[in-house]
């Protein structure tokens, strides 16, 4: 007696596109072994034109899921060849499969038999969607763009840069983008933006284990943090404040002229320059120098005294 199998590809309940309650009998999964699953399903047999067209009707009129069944066994083959075709985002090819599978029910369900097309012409359009649907689902988790134009570019720049053998890391060169860009009929800026995105092999995850001793270690347990630690932080905005109450005070010693020649030429965002303040004072170039200076020699002086207070502040 033959062994009952169950298809394991019904759609899942994340797949809000699947509606009916088509059930298959097959127990066979591409995630649990790639290799014996494309052996399994090279046991079904293709079907001829005038049995796939009695298959349909039976059931489109009368709800014969046995016949359904048997159009979906026998095109199994055609969603691993489409799905070998995506073997370039990264993602397991078993899953690739099963989402192909879902897009294949989901064409026998909805397929007419009386159009005139073969299953297989009808039910690639829908393998390859729900292929498609998944690797933008999956392969980043920051959404890639889900107008025409885009998934356009997404599935066809690797492949138009095989063709101009533009497959090396980096942007590409500019004949190749605006190339690109003309043909898809989208921005080169979004050509440079989706390349550079799948240059960088789509998300990857913190969790991801990378060996160790236990061989449990995550990528996250070897990461580290260049910026300064708060402690490193605090203390020089504790630092920055004492110089700023040291600088305030020793500003005092200083007259009127000598603090605002000070301020203008050390301590403004946009230092004035010596002619411009001699303009200001009705003096030489020369002479706002001399202040300048002597005003420093001061300032330095009291706060070093007072720096004398607390010492580590000033170095000398």
């Amino acid at each position: 007696m033959a062994e009952t199998k169950t298809l394991t590809t019904t759609p899942s309940a994340r797949d809000a596109s699947y509606s009916g309650n088509m059930k298959l009998s097959l127990t066979l999964s591409p995630e649990q072994g790639l290799n014996a699953y494309l052996q399994e399903i090279r046991k079904f047999p293709m079907l001829e034109k005038d049995e796939e067209f009695r298959l349909a009707k039976r059931w489109v009129e009368d709800g014969d899921t046995a016949a359904a069944e048997k159009m979906v066994t026998s095109h199994l083959r055609l969603v691993a060849k489409i799905a070998m075709g995506y073997r370039g985002y990264g993602l397991p090819i078993g899953e690739v499969i099963s989402e192909g599978n879902v897009g294949l029910m989901q064409a026998v369900k909805k397929f007419d038999p009386d159009k005139g097309f073969r299953v297989s012409t009808y039910a690639m359009w829908w393998i390859r969607a729900a292929i498609q649907e998944y690797v933008l689902r999956s392969w980043s988790l920051v959404k890639m763009g889900t107008t025409a134009a885009q998934k356009k570019l997404f599935f066809n720049l690797r492949r138009m840069k095989g063709e101009m053998k533009a497959l090396e890391d980096g942007d590409l060169r500019p004949e190749h983008l605006t190339k690109i860009a003309t043909d898809l009929g989208v921005k080169e800026s979004e050509v440079t933006s989706m390349n550079r995105r799948m240059s960088g092999g789509g998300d990857s995850s913190l969790n991801v284990t990378i060996g160790g001793e236990d061989g449990s270690a995550q990528w996250q347990d070897w990461l580290t943090d260049d910026s300064e630690s708060q402690e490193e932080l605090l203390g020089q905005s504790q630092e920055h404040e004492a110089r700023m109450d040291l600088l305030k005070d020793a500003m005092s010693d200083l007259n009127e002229r000598e603090q605002d020649i000070i301020s203008k030429r050390r301590l403004a965002e946009k230092p004035m320059t010596l002619e411009e303040l001699a303009k200001i004072y009705g003096v030489s170039r020369e002479r706002i120098r001399q202040i300048e200076a002597r005003a420093f020699e001061k300032l330095q002086a009291a706060m070093i005294a007072a720096a004398a207070k607390g010492p580590g502040l000033i170095e000398g």
